[in-house]
């Protein structure tokens, strides 16, 4: 599977863990995230009609060149290609309008035959102290409402399919102890904002596994390594059996439905 996201930092942490996932289950894919750092839809939507270069090509995780979104959707026969809005404008209706759709429409006519995905991203940790939370009086339970709604009007307007990735933390904050960041649990982000480095961008690759190839959690065998810290394989299952619950059960706030 070829996929693309048209993304910033939050799709890179989607990206970070999701090639080695897939291939401990035995999936072969290949996955590239166009990085700008903080880039909202008007951005891409501007960056596309100037066709401007502005973009590190990531593949795997890695930067291998400076790319524009025409020249990317032209390189490769994409089967899957993901739209995501900055995330301090996540949950800000109207700031989609109209840059999601006239981007989706000519991404659309370069690639025909690619099947479109909305990420959801998530909301920022509790005492995050990234300036887009006011926008959301610094209230995770608030942000997360409002930018559920929003992607789920986003995935209607381009016809998309959901990766819940927003949903899965918000359970995994909410419902299992362990990552109770209020009550002494770790937190999920590493600054507030972006996902941790183990656990949250692990979440996070799960789910695109899960939604996007249809993968089983039970076949992943991948434990994520970094050297600042010593992975916890227990908190690796509690986190599958979140995802697996969520995306099986689609009860969580209703919201977990991966097709939106």
């Amino acid at each position: 599977m070829k996929i693309l996201s048209i993304g910033n930092s939050f799709s890179q942490d989607a990206h970070k863990w999701l090639k080695p996932i897939c291939e401990s289950a035995g999936e072969e894919i290949y996955n590239v995230n166009l990085f700008i750092g903080g880039c909202s839809l008007e951005m891409h939507w501007n960056n596309f009609v100037n066709d401007s270069a502005a973009y590190d090509f990531e593949v795997a995780g890695v930067c291998q060149k400076k790319s524009s979104i025409r020249e990317a959707l032209q390189s490769e026969k994409w089967d899957v290609i993901t739209f995501q809005q900055a995330s301090h404008d996540s949950g800000l209706p109207e700031t989609y309008v109209p840059y999601l759709k006239c981007l989706a429409d000519e991404v659309r006519k370069i690639c025909p035959g690619a099947k479109f995905y909305i990420h959801q991203t998530w909301a920022y940790e509790l005492d995050s102290n990234h300036g887009g939370f006011a926008n959301y009086h610094n209230d995770q339970k608030e942000m997360f409402r409002k930018l559920t709604e929003a992607y789920k009007e986003a995935g209607r307007m381009i016809d998309g399919e959901m990766i819940p990735v927003g949903t899965i933390i918000q359970y995994l904050r909410e419902k299992c102890p362990e990552f109770d960041y209020k009550n002494g649990g770790l937190s999920l982000n590493r600054d507030g904002f972006h996902l941790s480095q183990l656990y949250g961008r692990y979440a996070a690759a799960l789910t695109w596994y899960c939604c996007l190839l249809g993968g089983d959690v039970r076949k992943v065998s991948f434990v994520p390594r970094i050297e600042e810290e010593t992975t916890d394989e227990s908190l690796l299952e509690v986190i599958k059996k979140a995802v697996q619950d969520v995306l099986v059960s689609r009860t969580y706030y209703g919201d977990g439905d991966c097709r939106g």
